[in-house]
């Protein structure tokens, strides 16, 4: 018997030779692929709670306002076509920022605008004015920045001579003059609490005579929701509310 290695025979005492890697199986390939995923999915339930809130502090001012500016455009569009109600409502939502300017500014926590077909659209004081000449600045502001938006519509009319600008700078007009009627709670009630609030009273004939001699239904549920503060000044009043009604010049 010879001693000597056939050429194929491994050394006495060498490891066993290595077999060539498995390819991947589809499992593997497949969560190896989905591996980022999972860290995205684990980012999002971790940080669910966060988003969730930020989805509902932003979110739910935009639908609310949004949602209801559309709802308007569609019911004006019906009467008068979408580009007259697409124009009117955005005066209308400048007349409510700048209420939402000023009150801002004096530091009131203010709501998202809200749009109430063929009612306008009002925004909702969250913090009352701590007295009556705030109120009156916050009254004001809407008004003043609905002319000027009103006015923009006029030089568009001028500069092109399209009657829908003129259509719109006259409803905007009209829409901050009404609004500046001493009456309860139009903005024009708000102005002159810092004046006296005994004007409400004059208003509040002119809004009869108004009815009276042009029956309306907004006119009557103004009339009705004024009421309540008119009658005010006939009350007894605390010395916090007398306070309220004081403005100095400092």
């Amino acid at each position: 018997m010879s001693d000597e290695k056939q050429p194929n025979e491994p050394p006495v005492g060498s490891p066993p030779p290595s077999e060539p890697p498995k390819p991947p199986t589809a499992w593997q390939r497949l969560t190896k692929a989905l591996g980022p995923v999972g860290v995205v999915l684990v980012l999002l339930v971790t940080k669910g709670k966060t988003l969730a809130l930020l989805a509902l502090k932003f979110g739910a001012p935009i639908l609310k306002t949004g949602g209801t500016m559309i709802l308007s455009v569609g019911a004006y569009a019906m009467m008068w076509g979408w580009k007259y109600a697409v124009g009117f409502v955005l005066l209308i939502f400048v007349h409510e920022l700048g209420h939402l300017i000023v009150a801002r500014q004096a530091g009131l926590a203010v709501g998202a605008p809200v749009f109430i077909p063929f009612m306008g659209a009002f925004i909702a004081l969250k913090d009352a004015p701590k007295n009556a000449w705030i109120e009156a600045c916050v009254g004001i502001g809407g008004p003043l920045l609905g002319t000027l938006a009103a006015a923009l519509c006029e030089v568009g009319f001028r500069v092109t001579g399209d009657p829908l600008w003129r259509a719109l700078a006259y409803s905007g007009f009209m829409l901050n003059l009404f609004n500046l009627m001493p009456v309860g709670l139009l903005d024009g009630g708000r102005i002159v609490t810092a004046l006296s609030p005994w004007l409400w009273v004059a208003g509040l004939v002119v809004l009869v005579a108004m009815i009276f001699t042009q029956p309306n239904f907004l006119l009557i549920l103004i009339l009705l929701v004024s009421l309540p503060r008119v009658w005010s000044l006939f009350r007894p009043k605390t010395d916090e509310e007398q306070r309220y009604f004081e403005v100095t010049t400092e």
